[in-house]
């Protein structure tokens, strides 16, 4: 019998037939001797000398929170997490490690279960703590379309959390993008579902590896957030949320086996996710077959009463959110603890739920080892090295491998050789801007550095952070490097332009870097709290670039930032004497790391090639979002409305300083619905310089019982290639990858015809209209297969996905099989 799986998950089953967990002996006999203090101690999260504010609504949240001073008292029945033991505040991580061995020993020993507690940490950008190599932020790393080089990433910051005695990460985030204006944009992976579960996916395979539980957030819809506001409604309706929202989550649960799962913040079509027991248990649990354990995004138990008022006490909150799904409140106790505990001894909430939730606890912990005899018996660590060679260098490679070349007008590289030996490096260069010598404007919004030592100001970051004034200084010793800020990333002051302009005049050329400034909730231009009505470049940074480029010097403009600006000015700009007052090349880098100043240099001065490719689409302007490359016909730019959503750049964007050609497609002429197909092209390097193409196998259902996207990313696969050489890339397509809710709102895959080409982004379609669909053996030049379509400025070939309707159920494969092989001479 088929599995037919709703796009929504049905009416919710009563807590009762809570699928209960599978666990082991040792773990039924434990939970046997607890009273239901200590069950609920189990349940809640206990935040260690926190200061500053690194979480929403902290000071409100915790105000009464006793003194870790207290912590025999506090943990007299046992805890469940310690919160950010060395993410809270700087703290010498070996030193730290000493109290946190001693510390978990005490609860061994002087708790009547001795049960250890699960430490929790962030880490979105590498391990959030001080002295930690600090990677790239998500955006970056889906503009790699690495996703090998991702899980390494993860491996790495793995290794580092289990060496401290870190069990679970709080990443990654698997939101999908549907509005820059939303201030969490850095924080996601993409706009195509299909990148985000697939860098997600390694992302938690990459981690879980070294030891350590990835958690899965926001489950789900909360990036869809109305006007990119944080913490906003969300409209979305069941169709969106199961074929954009949904398949990232799907693809890390099933296909990675992530351990733990954090719900979103977002009410969806009026419903709070933290007390939706069909999403939460249902569809995550009952369909997906998760079996790991949900905790609840920081405070979001306490905000079913404070924010979305569908509460009226901790108590009934605590109750919503169990019986929904949460196993684990976090980062505090503030509901599941005296509020539930009192609900449970009124019968108002059956004590049988909270076993549940136990149970699933205690199983995560025994899986970590902390049930085991000789937990935490070895010696904490004495020398901790967080920032190892190895790490900074797979920093730099994935800094390098995510930046993007949207123009270049001859300008780069700088130089030919990393040293400039030949003569082309500039004899004076001008690097300007505020982001040019700020070693901030390389890291993200959850990096330690700008999300927990701004709240310590005079603290050194403890890790090296060159800037980009410096490491072009370092890559161009022969070069007389000159530098001027010009303003700062925000407000309207302009009177250091005159200083900057005089310097660019005065240069041979100038690398202008301007953008963003990551913080939490108003400190800063992006990130957490920081969402934004315009897409315009902060501030007076746009005027700068624009007295900047009208010196004539050749102007290379790098912006720093955590989401798309809307920047058709710099890349299409066209004045009224029909010359184009615009930069002489542009290069977007999302906030790429410890590593990201020298990884910059290298691209500039052709030490490394441009590799990059757009994530999200580059916007037109702010009134043109919510907006994805996603979308159907309706959803594009047409005669019968006077605003053009065609973004600047389109997502999968991205040049280079050699080129790239296609040739010989080969698509099968037709698969069942419930199978897959092959596809097949040879990509070769027509330059004269090494590089990395991103191929990228695009496709559209040509006829669809709903509307379908106009063009759907398929599959990708990145290519290294020596000048001249050619690869054969082969891709095998699940059919599950054209799967919709159909009107019925069941995921289905239908018959009929799928165009399939390969191009360099999105934007490059099929432009000529299907003649014929059935007339046989029909080839286009450069491509064999064998019901290509004739006159397309992409080759395409059209697949007939042949059968009944198929119900996607939960055996299908979601996954492309890609292999890369040589072309044979000749």
């Amino acid at each position: 019998m088929t599995d037919v799986v709703p796009a929504a998950p049905t009416a919710p089953l009563p807590p009762e037939t809570a699928p209960a967990p599978a666990v082991s002996e040792r773990v039924r006999a434990l939970h046997a001797r607890m009273t239901l203090e200590e069950k609920l101690a189990q349940l809640v999260g206990y935040w260690i000398d926190q200061n500053g504010t690194v979480a929403p609504m902290q000071s409100e949240m915790t105000a009464g929170q006793k003194d870790a001073g207290l912590l025999a008292d506090i943990t007299r029945h046992g805890i469940g997490h310690y919160t950010r033991v060395y993410g809270t505040r700087p703290v010498d991580p070996a030193e730290r490690a000493a109290w946190l061995w001693a510390e978990q020993r005490r609860l061994v020993r002087e708790t009547r279960l001795g049960i250890p507690a699960i430490v929790h940490e962030e880490s979105l950008t590498g391990l959030a703590a001080w002295q930690a190599a600090t990677y790239p932020t998500p955006l970056a790393w889906g503009a790699s379309f690495d996703p090998a080089l991702v899980e390494e990433m993860a491996a790495q910051t793995g290794a580092s959390m289990r060496a401290l005695g870190v069990h679970q990460a709080l990443a990654p985030v698997l939101d999908v993008v549907r509005d820059p204006r939303w201030g969490r944009v850095d924080e996601c992976v993409g706009e195509d579902p299909y990148l985000v579960g697939t860098v997600g996916t390694a992302y938690v395979r990459g981690l879980q590896g070294a030891g350590v539980h990835a958690t899965l957030k926001h489950f789900v819809g909360y990036s869809a957030s109305r006007a990119g506001r944080n913490h906003a409604p969300v409209s979305a309706g069941p169709r969106e949320i199961a074929d954009v929202f949904l398949p990232p989550f799907e693809m890390a649960v099933r296909d990675g086996g992530a351990r733990s799962v954090m719900n979103s913040y977002a009410e969806i079509d009026g419903v709070p996710v933290a007390s939706d027991r069909a999403l939460l248990t249902d569809l995550l649990r009952g369909r997906w077959g998760f079996d790991g354990v949900v905790v609840a995004d920081y405070f979001a138990v306490a905000f079913l009463e404070v924010m979305h008022r569908v509460a009226a006490d901790r108590g009934e909150a605590a109750a919503l959110a169990l019986e929904a799904g949460i196993d684990v409140e976090l980062p505090t106790g503030d509901a599941y603890l005296e509020p539930l505990a009192e609900r449970v001894r009124a019968g108002l909430v059956d004590e049988a739920v909270v076993d549940v939730a136990v149970l699933r606890v205690l199983a995560q912990k025994e899986e970590l080892g902390l049930l085991d005899p000789d937990a935490f018996a070895d010696e904490a660590p004495t020398q901790v090295d967080l920032d190892p060679p190895a790490h900074r260098a797979t920093a730099r490679r994935l800094a390098q491998e995510s930046l993007v070349l949207l123009s270049n007008d001859g300008v780069l590289p700088l130089a030919t050789g990393a040293d400039g030996a030949d003569g082309r490096a500039p004899a004076r260069l001008a690097v300007v801007g505020p982001n040019a010598d700020r070693a901030q404007a390389l890291l993200g919004c959850y990096s330690f550095v700008n999300h927990v030592l701004a709240h310590h100001p005079g603290t050194a970051t403890g890790i090296e952070l060159p800037t980009v004034v410096e490491a072009l200084g370092a890559a161009l010793p022969g070069t007389d490097v000159v530098h001027a800020a010009g303003c700062s990333v925000d407000g309207d002051d302009t009177s250091g332009f005159a200083e900057a302009v005089e310097l660019v005049r005065g240069a041979d050329v100038a690398v202008v870097c301007v953008g963003d400034d990551a913080g939490l909730f108003g400190r800063g231009t992006v990130g957490e709290g920081n969402d934004v009505e315009s897409l315009e470049l902060p501030g007076v940074q746009r005027a700068l670039v624009t007295e900047l480029v009208a010196t004539d010097t050749p102007v290379v403009l790098v912006l720093l930032t955590g989401r798309p600006y809307a920047i058709g000015w710099a890349l299409d700009g066209e004045g009224a004497d029909g010359t184009r007052p615009r930069p002489a090349a542009v290069v977007q880098a999302f906030f790429p790391g410890e590593e990201g100043a020298g990884a910059i240099a290298d691209v500039l001065t052709g030490a490394a090639v441009p590799s990059g490719r757009l994530p999200v689409s580059l916007p037109r302007a702010a009134g043109a979002q919510p907006f994805t490359y996603l979308h159907p016909v309706l959803g594009g730019p047409s005669d019968v409305t006077s605003t053009d959503p065609t973004p600047v750049r389109p997502f999968g964007f991205g040049l280079s300083y050699t080129t790239f050609a296609y040739a010989d497609l080969e698509v099968d002429d037709a698969a069942p619905t419930d199978g897959s197909f092959a596809a097949a092209v040879t990509v070769t390097n027509t330059g004269d310089v090494a590089g990395a193409e991103v191929v990228q196998l695009y496709g559209r259902d040509v006829l669809g019982s709903v509307p379908r996207p106009v063009v759907q990313l398929l599959g990708y696969a990145r290519v290294e290639l020596a000048p001249g050489e050619s690869r054969r890339v082969r891709f095998r397509v699940p059919t599950t990858r054209l799967a919709f809710s159909d009107r019925r709102l069941v995921r289905v895959v239908e018959p009929g015809d799928v165009e399939v080409w390969v191009a360099a982004h999105a934007g490059v379609s099929p432009a000529a209209p299907i003649d014929d669909l059935t007339g046989g053996a029909i080839v286009a030049q450069g491509t064999t297969a064998r019901r290509a379509v004739p006159g397309a400025a992409t080759p395409r070939a059209v697949v007939r996905l042949t059968g009944d309707v198929h119900p996607v159920g939960a055996a299908d494969a979601r996954l492309v099989d890609v292999t890369v092989g040589a072309v044979a001479a000749g």
